[in-house]
């Protein structure tokens, strides 16, 4: 299967920066989007940013000009750096990708979407 692990999460004072990495690895035949959301406790999951294969981004409002997400192909990993982070931006930030996996028989290339188990990232104010 397909595996997303995390990593670079941990506790920083607001107005401080933070990078993200999320490694994909498993049964890859190649990796169309791949995503970052975030859950604040009480709160409902949402989308912080997304990046397509040619890198192309888009970012929810809360963070557009703080945050700024990348993707290494070769790796198949995609970064978050936050920077000027805010008490507000403390949540489990959870990795997300849409993979399409090796050929089986009769040449159909599955396609699934993972999701890593999520980091910490807490801001203190």
């Amino acid at each position: 299967q397909v595996q997303l692990v995390e990593s670079g999460g941990g506790l920083v004072e607001a107005g401080g920066s933070l990078r993200l990495s999320c490694a994909a690895s498993g049964s890859i035949f190649s990796i169309n989007s791949m995503a970052w959301y975030r859950q604040a406790p009480g709160k409902q999951r949402e989308l912080v940013a997304s990046i397509t294969t040619g890198g192309s981004a888009s970012y929810a409002d809360s963070v557009k000009g703080r945050f700024t997400i990348s993707r290494d192909n070769a790796k198949n990993t995609v970064y978050l750096q936050m920077n000027s982070l805010k008490s507000e931006d403390t949540a489990v930030y959870v990795c997300n990708a849409d993979v399409t996996r090796p050929p089986v028989s009769g040449g159909l290339r599955p396609r699934g979407n993972y999701w890593g188990q999520g980091i910490q990232v807490t801001v203190s104010s």
